[in-house]
């Protein structure tokens, strides 16, 4: 071959490879943890202050538009359901390829679980690789959540996943993700409407200690040194549940190493009266994910918090900033799905119209 036609094929081949990355990406099925990373992505450079990691406690319960309307705060979630904690270093690399937070904060709800047991449904793992760009991050990602013998290249190249998608690039929502990025209206906040009443036990007063398991704890260690290497500010928190006492006992486990690391941790569980948390009325399914009306306790209640232990690192107000109207237009809807979403709920109670399980919900 010539010189020339072997740039021809390299330019042939690097323009095939690039249209087959974002016609993966464009037909992967949408959902809101597409959309939430998409949405990260799409972000100006540099403009968030604090990330939260985690699984899906965290999307519906921390109101970041409300964050951001009542502190000036910009806070966005990097979340998925039954996230791993294998995958939380990967995920703030993630994020430092674009941002520089003040402060990264990690929901520590499935340290708790053995790793074999959130392995059933392997969409979960996916939920997280698949949304990540294509880069070494990713594939490092891919190599510590899925196994040798896991199929790991149906992870590499999910093309042979998705393929069969292709009749939905058709549709403007999965279209608009080709380059990864497009503006999620509610900054990675999904408000819940629902409600499924609880009795709420005082487990969270146990304060035996049980280790987590030990690969959860290996992961930790790994985090934590990870982030005194970074030099990167971080805290850690459980949000309320319907918590066990075993789960406790794991928790105050958790609490001990974070602590001794020098790490904040804050249980959310100790303040439940404090913040006016009601099993009855707050929960969205039943004890582990709030719906509106305990978004706006929770978030509040951590406002509070940071304002009095993390003002001197997250300093910035971007309120009144003409390059953050995105997030005033959060702000706005937010207020609308909480005004709505009151209405909802106060009804279903009254009418005893509660949340319907399902299989997926355990």
């Amino acid at each position: 071959m010539t010189r020339k036609q072997v740039l021809k094929a390299v330019i042939f081949i690097c323009l095939v490879s690039w249209l087959l990355v974002h016609v993966t990406y464009a037909i992967r099925t949408n959902g809101h943890v597409k959309d939430r990373f998409v949405g990260f992505y799409a972000e100006k450079d540099n403009s968030i202050d604090a990330v939260l990691i985690g699984s899906s406690p965290v999307y519906p319960c921390f109101s970041t538009p409300m964050i951001y309307g009542d502190m000036g705060i910009t806070m966005y979630p990097l979340s998925s359901n039954m996230q791993r904690p294998v995958a939380a270093k990967y995920l703030v690399e993630e994020a430092l390829k674009t941002q520089s937070p003040d402060l990264f904060i990690f929901e520590m709800r499935m340290w708790t679980a053995r790793d074999e047991d959130l392995l059933g449904n392997m969409a979960h793992t996916r939920e997280v690789t698949d949304n990540l760009k294509y880069s070494l991050n990713r594939i490092r990602a891919i190599n510590a959540m899925v196994a040798e013998d896991g199929d790991r290249l149906s992870y590499y190249f999910d093309i042979f996943k998705y393929h069969s998608n292709w009749k939905t690039l058709v549709i403007w929502s999965q279209l608009r993700t080709w380059f990864y990025e497009y503006p999620e209206e509610y900054k990675g906040f999904v408000p819940e409407n629902e409600v499924g009443p609880v009795e709420l036990t005082d487990a969270y007063k146990d304060t035996g200690i049980m280790p987590i398991p030990s690969e959860q704890e290996s992961y930790l260690l790994d985090l934590l040194s990870y982030l005194k290497a970074k030099n990167i500010n971080a805290l850690f928190v459980i949000t309320p549940y319907d918590v066990s006492v075993e789960e406790q006992q794991k928790t105050n486990y958790m609490a001990n190493i974070i602590r001794n690391s020098g790490y904040d941790f804050l249980d959310m569980n100790q303040y439940r009266d404090e913040m006016g948390f009601d099993g009855q009325t707050d929960f969205n399914d039943y004890g582990t994910h709030t719906n509106v009306l305990g978004a706006k306790k929770v978030t509040e209640f951590f406002e509070k918090y940071l304002e009095e232990n993390y003002r001197n690192i997250l300093t910035s107000d971007h309120r009144g900033d003409a390059s953050y109207k995105s997030w005033d237009k959060a702000y706005d809807k937010w207020l609308s799905a909480y005004e709505e979403g009151q209405a909802t709920i106060t009804y279903n109670l009254e009418n005893g119209i509660f949340y319907q399980l399902d299989e997926d919900d355990g």
